[in-house]
């Protein structure tokens, strides 16, 4: 772990009054008792200090061997059960949570700090936050790692397209952390200029020109039997929804596979 740097105190001092949406947040210094909502964030958390976090939705899967309260989802938390662990910090995420829950804890008093991630960059700037401002937590190595792997972009190597579910089929738009960590490695979304997550028919993907498609397994599980079969022309390659989506540790390991 890197140890807290000189300058952390002053990092908290600017930002400890407010989350990445400029809401202000009541933090305590070295918190206890953390609960969160994302699962990328929570496996961010474990790698520094798993003994505080007191809380979990069910899809924190990382790391394997957690052991936590589970608060049922990232859209449909319990509310009470979370009130009832008396977290003295609760963390979100504006795309994975719902405003309405984010809401309801702060009407009940609990301190709730939000995350806004979108590309790369994004990511390592609100963990950094997260640990210095929010947890007041020494940063661990592989965010110093992280920052190194990810301060410069690759050539243009190709083009993909990346389905997240079907029946109805949907893809990554831009504006998204997946698509920007891919384009900073290389490959160029397909459906870069539509919205976040459009709908599309199967044909407009096998024929939007990716040199492949890849199909994870989050948020809808593909398998080599339920995908590559609806693409006639373009070849289709599975991988883990994590290294795609989840912003934490997986950040070095994402590097490596699809950098190469």
């Amino acid at each position: 772990m890197s140890s807290p740097g000189p300058d952390q105190a002053l990092r908290r001092a600017e930002w400890a009054t407010a989350d990445d949406l400029g809401h202000p947040v009541a933090v305590t210094n070295h918190s206890t008792r953390v609960v969160s909502l994302v699962p990328s964030i929570t496996e961010a958390l474990a790698s520094v200090r798993r003994e505080a976090i007191v809380g979990a939705t069910d899809w924190c899967t990382h790391p394997g061997d957690l052991e936590v309260t589970r608060i049922r989802g990232t859209k449909n938390p319990d509310l009470k059960l979370i009130e009832s662990l008396q977290p003295e910090l609760v963390i979100a995420n504006k795309e994975e949570n719902r405003r309405l829950d984010v809401e309801r804890l702060r009407a009940a008093g609990v301190p709730v700090w939000v995350t806004d991630i979108e590309s790369v960059p994004q990511a390592l700037t609100s963990l950094g936050r997260l640990y210095d401002a929010a947890l007041g937590w020494e940063r661990p190595d592989w965010l110093a790692e992280a920052e190194r792997l990810w301060s410069a972009s690759a050539p243009i190597r190709g083009r993909i397209a990346v389905p997240i579910w079907r029946d109805p089929w949907m893809v990554v738009g831009g504006d998204t952390f997946t698509s920007d960590l891919l384009l900073r490695l290389g490959w160029e979304n397909a459906f870069a200029s539509a919205q976040r997550y459009p709908q599309v028919e199967v044909a407009d993907i096998d024929a939007a020109g990716a040199g492949v498609i890849l199909l994870p397994d989050e948020p809808y599980e593909f398998t080599a039997a339920d995908g590559p079969e609806a693409f006639a022309m373009t070849p289709t390659r599975l991988v883990s929804g994590r290294l795609l989506t989840w912003y934490g540790p997986s950040l070095i390991e994402a590097h490596e596979v699809f950098a190469s």
